[in-house]
C-alpha cells in the first residue's frame, strides 16, 4: 500500500490524519518538525507527503525544496493566495487550507497517487538513483546523465534486481528485445560505460562485477 508521511507539529491534527489514512489502507509515518522530517526523508522514500507550513525549526517553506521526486501536498492554515501560488510554483502538487473536509483531502490524495503511478510507469528508483526510461536518462543527486538505449536497458535490469548478481547470459536474454545488437563481447564495455557515467557524479561505484556470474547493482 502507498506510504504517506505527515509533517505537522499539531499532534491532534496529525493523529486525526493518521487514523483516517490508515483506515483507508495507507501506511503512515509522522514527523512533528522540519528537522525530524529531514531525518525521515534521508532514510525512506514515501509515496506522498502532507506538509504543514508552520513547523518548529525548519519551516514547511524551507523544507519543500529539499523534498525531491515525491509529491507534496501542503495542508496549512495559511489561506493567502500569494502563499498558495508561491508554493505551487515552488514544487507542491496541491494546497488545501485548514480546516479541511476529510473526504475532500482523501480524494485529492487519491488523485495525486494516481498521477504518481502513471508517471512512475516510466521511472525506476533505487536508493539515490532514478532511471527515466522514456528520456534515456539517469539522475543522481539532481545530476542527469544521458544513456544510450543499450545502457538504459542494462541499468534497468540491474535496478529491478538490486544487490542481486545477474548472469551475463541472463542480461543478454532480458535486454534482447530492446537492444538486439548487444553481444557478450560488447556487454562488458556497456557496463564499463555505465559505471563511469554514474561515478562522475560523486565518485561512487554502483555496479559490481561478481566473479564467475555477472554483475549486480549495489544499493
Amino acid at each position: 500500500m502507498p506510504y504517506i508521511l505527515i509533517i505537522d507539529d499539531d499532534a491532534s491534527i496529525s493523529e486525526m490524519l493518521s487514523e483516517a489514512l490508515e483506515n483507508e489502507g495507507y501506511t503512515v509515518s509522522k514527523a512533528y518538525s522540519g528537522t525530524e522530517a529531514m531525518m525521515f526523508l534521508s532514510q525512506s522514500q514515501p509515496d506522498l507527503v502532507l506538509l504543514d507550513l508552520m513547523l518548529p525549526g525548519l519551516s514547511g517553506e524551507e523544507l519543500l525544496p529539499h523534498i525531491k521526486d515525491i509529491p507534496v501536498m501542503v495542508v496549512s492554515a495559511k489561506a493567502d493566495i500569494a502563499d498558495k501560488v508561491g508554493l505551487l510554483l515552488g514544487g507542491a502538487v496541491d494546497y488545501i487550507t485548514k480546516p479541511f473536509n476529510m473526504q475532500e483531502l482523501l480524494a485529492r490524495i487519491t488523485v495525486q497517487l494516481r498521477r504518481k503511478n502513471n508517471s512512475d510507469s516510466n521511472t525506476l528508483r533505487v536508493g539515490e538513483i532514478t532511471l527515466y526510461f522514456d528520456k534515456l536518462t539517469v539522475k543522481i543527486e539532481q545530476t542527469e546523465i544521458r544513456l544510450t538505449r543499450t545502457e538504459c536497458a542494462i541499468l534497468r535490469l540491474l535496478m529491478q534486481n538490486p544487490n542481486t548478481p545477474i548472469g551475463k547470459t541472463t542480461i543478454l536474454e532480458k535486454i534482447s528485445y530492446d537492444t538486439p545488437d548487444c553481444t557478450e563481447r560488447s556487454l562488458k564495455q556497456h557496463i564499463s560505460n555505465i559505471r563511469h557515467k554514474l561515478q562522475t557524479v560523486n565518485g561512487k561505484d554502483y555496479i559490481e562485477a561478481v566473479y564467475g556470474i555477472g554483475f549486480k547493482l549495489k544499493s
